[in-house]
């Protein structure tokens, strides 16, 4: 067994990134339980599993003053609904990940004398936690159309889904930079025959957004992420996770 020490967790919450002003981020999923027990139970409590709720917590260090900081981002955020990503070791394309929609719940800051401020923050998921990997790091800028690194998921079988997240992070140029991602998918690395499964809204600014497929299967098992790059010296930070559940 390898043991993870945390030093390198990446989150991202719509276009936030906790990374350097975050240091606990934890998440949780709870299955509710449904007694179902009868006389026919030989006296055995019986349950049922019910509805499925996560739970989401991160914490850090405050800053203020502008909309990169974390307390702009937060009270901006409040009550929506967001794309949110997170990764134990890195945001490395390939590597672990795992993704949601989350309602932002709760969030707090400041404290007591001789504090470094703090500052907290709780979601509830609006949609299944996905075990995926991610899809495109978010140090490297992209200026021109094109596509990422091809990872391989497998097929999504009737009744999944394949989901994909999108945290654009930073934005410059002028004429209206914009970016339009896509998900797409073939049955070979080489994508000669690509299909476009997911396409996020075009993005002019810092944002987040969270997609998934219906319930039909995809043969496919190849997949990455595109983009289509619009307007005058544009220059998009972005990172993006997907998985299959």
């Amino acid at each position: 067994m390898t043991f993870l020490v945390l030093t390198n967790v990446r989150a991202f919450q719509g276009g936030c990134d906790f990374t350097g002003v975050g240091n606990k981020v934890a998440f949780g999923s709870e299955v509710e339980e449904k007694d179902t027990t009868t006389f026919g139970s030989g006296g055995w409590k019986e349950v049922i599993g019910g509805l499925i709720e996560t739970d989401v917590t991160s914490e850090g260090y405050w800053e203020a003053g502008d909309s990169a900081k974390i307390d702009d981002r937060l009270w901006g955020d409040l009550a929506g609904l967001e794309a949110y990503s997170v990764g134990p070791n890195g945001a490395t394309v390939g590597e672990l990940a795992y993704l949601t929609k989350l309602l932002h719940s709760s969030y707090s800051a400041l404290g007591s004398v001789g504090d470094v401020a703090p500052w907290s923050a709780k979601g509830k998921g609006s949609w299944p936690v996905v075990k995926g990997v991610w899809a495109h790091p978010p140090g490297t800028a992209r200026t021109a159309t094109g596509t990422g690194t091809a990872v391989q998921l497998g097929a999504v079988t009737a009744g999944q889904r394949l989901y994909a997240a999108l945290h654009v992070l930073s934005v410059s140029g002028t004429d209206t930079p914009t970016i339009t991602c896509r998900v797409e998918s073939d049955a070979a690395d080489t994508f000669g025959s690509a299909t476009t499964q997911l396409t996020f809204t075009a993005a002019t600014g810092v944002t987040g957004e969270i997609l998934r497929t219906d319930a039909s299967a995809i043969t496919d098992t190849w997949y990455r992420f595109g983009w289509t790059i619009s307007g005058t010296d544009p220059s998009f930070l972005f990172a993006a996770t997907f998985g299959v559940r």
